[in-house]
């Protein structure tokens, strides 16, 4: 699939395995929707040690996630960080034929998944305090679908391109706009 600059695809097993770990995942995500953060600022949002968000964070830095933001210090001992791309990849099918690669794609996928679940489950804790116009355009659904290899390919496509039409229009600075996630899965379900 074409991918811009603000994308970066993994194909190092090392880098899949760092980004697997929940801490990690949290912080590169935050950094992505809350732009540029101090390390105590990512401390507090994710509720972790100072020291451990230093650690994550330098484990990602490590990878080519995150980098430093240090025109927003206010002096030499404060750290900010920011991600090196709005999006991250990799293709499953380029993994199949090498163990190492799949196991560390297999273990990113799964960390992904948890963290999709938990993003879920605190809306749904929140979702009666929530105004009932964001509550509205709220969706969850599954479709069966019968499909040629190619078809899903297709599919998949069509899913990136919708995606890319609405992260085009996406504008944080709009006074109504408000974060939103958009969380799709297809793949053939086991016979």
């Amino acid at each position: 699939m074409p991918e811009d600059e603000s994308t970066l695809h993994l194909t190092d097993p090392r880098a899949m395995r760092a980004l697997a770990h929940p801490t990690r995942l949290r912080l590169l995500g935050e950094l992505r929707v809350r732009g540029p953060q101090s390390v105590g600022m990512l401390s507090e949002i994710v509720n972790e040690a100072v020291g451990s968000v230093s650690y994550h964070l330098g484990k990602l830095a490590e990878h080519g996630f995150v980098r430093e933001a240090p025109e927003h210090a206010r002096d030499r001992r404060e750290r900010w960080w920011r991600a090196a791309h709005t999006r991250t990849s990799w293709e499953p099918v380029e993994v199949l034929d090498d163990p190492e690669r799949k196991l560390a794609s297999d273990l990113l996928r799964r960390a992904a998944l948890q963290r999709y679940v938990q993003k879920f489950q605190a809306y749904l804790d929140a979702e009666a305090t929530l105004d009932p116009a964001w509550v509205r355009g709220t969706a969850s659904s599954d479709h069966f679908l019968h499909l040629t290899p190619d078809e899903l390919v297709e599919l998949r496509g069509d899913l990136e391109e919708l995606a890319a039409r609405w992260q085009a229009r996406s504008d944080p600075d709009r006074p109504d706009a408000r974060t939103v996630t958009l969380i799709y899965q297809a793949f053939r379900g086991p016979q």
